[in-house]
């Protein structure tokens, strides 16, 4: 049974020349009845699928607020009205009165395949109810290489959100030359760069890579231009986990450098991933690399960073502490050289100051294994626990099963820096054990909104949607305009709160009263309809 709501409308009963500039900014222009041709003195009709109505709305252009009336048809928005200004007949009706309405929130960095692709967890739920309509993948340089494959099966399986899929250089390099610890040679450059290419052709947003971790770690400069100018073809972006973003191995400052001289060899937008001084070693440098990039962006290239809102890193205990050359060529190489007594000094050397530019043993903090008795203590725990050290602690745990590890390394200072920075967005860099999977975007609208004041409402929403949506090359997403996709979040200022921490880190936000992807009611009232309305976006 359709609703019909009749709104007051004290404003268009005032002169015609203010209807029609009314009319101008609302920028509606469908199915309207044409009964109101006298003089536009009374509400014109409208008929929509969706209303929300009386809401303080957040376009995504702009900050400022504006109280609207919603249209949506079909997977579109169909029409923005001041508040009051129109008869609109909808099958369903939201009341947002007081509420905020925004886009929906796009994450430039999840790790979610595994959850999409199953057929109990493919709603999403953790993301939905921060209020992410859309999720990226393959990010850090691994994911699936068959892009294709990939979106017609997540399609078939149903997925709660949007998901948009980046292909990554990692997987690329390893499908063709394993994890050989070695340049490529120029045969395999060119069978990694066909790779790419049908990837691109396929809706890969651009190239990621994850040039700390094996095997992108063993990749040269040359190796990422050449297959960055290949996603630069596709007008893609290069997204990248920074060689180092600390003093592992080129230094925080020189792996800027890389990534910019790799985006302007290869004329590409570059995306910084998880922007962060990593570590004692190079805390206070936020600054330094804030200028670098401006300095960048000056000289004409187009620069952006993601950024999560914790202190806390979140990785596998051997990708933190391990040398990457101990873990070349295979898993079973890798737990022999950690046996090796010949090169057990090098080794422990190598281990102990890993640890240590993390913060020391007591800021890594296990929070997924598959020894549940494991979880919550710290490697300083679990060494004085076994009665030895941290390295050996480490050294042996690695090898008994996937150790994730919460790395606490940043200072709050630099987070901030960041954060402020108008080419820096919100993400989650969600993976499991660590609290940013479930509550990241409450996370920093509570910190760095509400109790800082860092950023207004209008920004926080800004960097969580539109200016996402533009640097991925999202068209028709990231806003509430005439004609772009109904992704659209209705939430109450004072209650979106995120309620994961790292005690409880699968706990979902909550606040969160109405989600609609693609104009489909996934969350009603704070509750999942069971609606998979997800698609594959590029």
């Amino acid at each position: 049974m359709m609703n019909k709501l009749k709104l007051s409308s004290p404003g268009l009963r005032g002169s015609l020349a203010v209807t029609i500039l009314v009319m101008a900014l609302a920028g509606c222009a469908f199915s309207e009845t044409a009964e109101n041709n006298q003089t536009n003195l009374s509400p014109q009709r409208v008929s929509a699928d969706i209303l929300i109505t009386g809401g303080r709305v957040y376009t995504g252009i702009g900050t400022d607020e504006q109280i609207l009336d919603i249209a949506v048809c079909g997977e579109k928005i169909c029409g923005l009205y001041p508040s009051g200004s129109k008869v609109i007949t909808a099958g369903k009706v939201i009341n947002a009165r007081g509420k905020i309405v925004s886009p929906g929130f796009i994450d430039p960095h999840t790790h979610t395949l595994e959850e999409l692709s199953s057929q109990d967890k493919n709603h999403n739920l953790n993301y939905l109810t921060q209020g992410v309509t859309t999720v990226v993948n393959g990010n850090d340089g691994a994911g699936p290489v068959d892009i294709a494959q990939t979106a017609t099966a997540l399609e078939e399986n149903g997925i709660g959100t949007n998901v948009a899929l980046l292909v990554g250089h990692g997987s690329v390099r390893e499908q063709v030359m394993g994890r050989a610890p070695r340049f490529a040679t120029a045969q395999e450059l060119k069978q990694m760069s066909a790779l790419l290419d049908k990837a691109m052709q396929a809706g890969a947003l651009g190239l990621s890579t994850g040039l700390y971790y094996v095997p992108g770690s063993f990749a040269n400069t040359e190796e990422v231009v050449t297959l960055a100018k290949v996603a630069s073809q596709y007008k893609g972006i290069y997204d990248t986990h920074l060689r180092d973003e600390s003093t592992f191995n080129i230094g925080f400052s020189a792996a800027l450098d890389e990534a910019i001289f790799i985006a302007e060899s290869a004329d590409i937008h570059l995306h910084l991933a998880h922007i962060k001084a990593l570590g004692v070693d190079v805390w206070g440098q936020s600054q330094d690399a804030i200028k670098k990039i401006e300095q960048a962006q000056a000289s004409g290239l187009s620069i952006s960073a993601d950024q999560y809102p914790w202190l806390a890193s979140g990785t596998m205990l051997h990708s933190a502490v391990m040398p990457k050359w101990a873990m070349a060529d295979s898993q079973q190489a890798f737990f022999k050289r950690l046996n090796d007594t010949r090169l057990s000094e090098k080794l422990r050397g190598e281990i102990k100051e890993n640890i240590r530019r993390r913060g020391g043993p007591g800021a890594l903090l296990i929070t997924a294994f598959k020894d549940p008795a494991l979880v919550g203590l710290t490697l300083a725990e679990l060494a004085k626990r076994r009665g030895t050290d941290a390295v050996t602690a480490a050294i042996a745990l690695v090898q008994q099963g996937d150790v994730r590890v919460a790395s606490f390394n940043m200072s709050a200072q630099d987070v901030e820096n960041f954060m402020v920075q108008p080419w820096v967005v919100t993400s989650s860099d969600g993976t499991n054990g660590h609290p940013r999977k479930y509550a990241s975007f409450p996370k920093k609208y509570q910190q760095y909104v509400v109790k800082k004041e860092l950023l207004t409402l209008g920004e926080f929403i800004n960097k969580s949607s539109s200016q996402t949506a533009k640097i991925l090359g999202l068209e028709n997403r990231g806003r509430l305009a005439q004609g772009y996709q109904a992704d659209i979040i209705v939430f109450d200022a004072q209650n979106l709160t995120a309620n994961a921490d790292f005690s409880h880190w699968n706990k979902y936000s909550s606040g969160i009263e109405h989600v609609i992807v693609n104009g489909q009611v996934a969350i009603e009232q704070g509750e999942y309809t069971n609606k998979l309305a997800g698609k594959f976006v590029h």
